[in-house]
């Protein structure tokens, strides 16, 4: 046998080795931002299972306090927040109302973690009683440039609360320019954006409408999301929001387009973000609930395999999940 054919086997023998060589470092605590759905309501007490995301719920100001103080317990360092108003309009007024939804978690959160990284989802679905991401005309088109001054206005809200970072995922065109200008503007200049670049009208959102209530009245969200099919357009637009003045991006959804994760961190030098979106943990879920696979393992290497495609953030519902059970550093 030829002495010079490879062993790749050598550098996998033992466990010692395998660790000192291995590519991609083990999750970390500060890699994970866990998602939170909060309820605009006088019932502190509120407390809403996701019945298409199980483990995951809707929840109070008073209860996202409680689950936020386990998960810190337990060493969460970063979260998302996504809010459900009492009431929704045509303007999604509530979206960037001074004592709206997001605006008061925010305030709640920072007051008792100071050091807890919060970011905002800065959409206006969910206050749109149409349930799209922008002003509709009387056809029910979503009109682009009017809506960009409402996305604004709710950025600078959030920021004011006290956000650390405000995460635009509404796909409209020049947003992250209006937001930027407007944060500037409002002196909150060193409040990143970290914009849903490459946001992909995808299937798997399914769960998602259930858990933020925005499914769209009427229509969908193909002519403002991306289509599944296209890769290069993805560079352009992660491109044009960096020119705008992005400080990071998301990929959404992540497992289905690592392909596309990896294009884009080859593409730009900001921070990227993946986010596994609620139907891939849904599977997950169901699949392990039901004995098929081994729910941990498969968890963990589905996050792995994004961090390997060039994720330096994972925005993911198993974020608690992880900290509780001790799979992360």
């Amino acid at each position: 046998m030829s002495p010079h054919f490879h062993r790749g086997r050598r550098l996998r023998w033992n466990a010692q080795v395998r660790d000192m060589v291995r590519e991609t470092a083990p999750l970390l605590a500060e890699d994970l931002i866990m998602p939170y759905f909060v309820v605009e309501t006088d019932d502190q007490s509120f407390r809403k299972e996701i019945s298409a995301m199980p483990g995951q719920y809707q929840l109070s100001l008073g209860e996202l306090e409680k689950q936020v103080e386990r998960a810190v317990d337990n060493g969460l360092k970063a979260v998302i927040l996504f809010g459900i108003p009492a009431q929704k309009d045509e303007q999604a007024s509530g979206a960037y109302a001074e004592n709206g939804i997001v605006q008061e978690a925010v305030r709640r959160l920072k007051h008792r973690w100071p050091d807890l990284y919060v970011v905002t989802d800065v959409c206006l679905c969910e206050y749109m009683s149409h349930g799209h991401c922008g002003i509709l005309t009387p056809g029910g088109a979503v009109l682009n440039d009017p809506t960009l001054p409402l996305l604004a206005k709710t950025a600078v809200s959030h920021a004011a609360a006290g956000a650390d970072m405000v995460a635009p995922s509404d796909m409209m065109d020049g947003r992250v320019a209006a937001i930027r200008a407007a944060l500037d503007e409002s002196g909150l200049i060193m409040t990143p954006v970290m914009s849903y670049a490459v946001k992909y009208a995808s299937s798997f959102y399914g769960p998602f409408r259930e858990a933020a209530e925005s499914a769209p009245a009427c229509g969908d969200r193909k002519s403002y999301q991306m289509d599944p099919g296209n890769a290069r357009e993805a560079l352009i637009e992660a491109q044009a929001d960096v020119a705008e003045g992005a400080d990071a991006l998301i990929v959404k959804p992540a497992g289905p387009y690592l392909d596309i994760l990896r294009q884009v961190r080859d593409a730009v030098n900001v921070p990227l973000c993946a986010y596994q979106v609620s139907g891939e943990y849904s599977m997950i879920r169901a699949a392990g609930r039901n004995g098929w696979i081994n729910e941990e393992a498969v968890m963990l290497e589905s996050l792995l395999g994004m961090k390997r495609a060039g994720a330096k953030m994972i925005i993911t519902y198993f974020s608690e999940i992880l900290l509780e059970k001790g799979l992360v550093r």
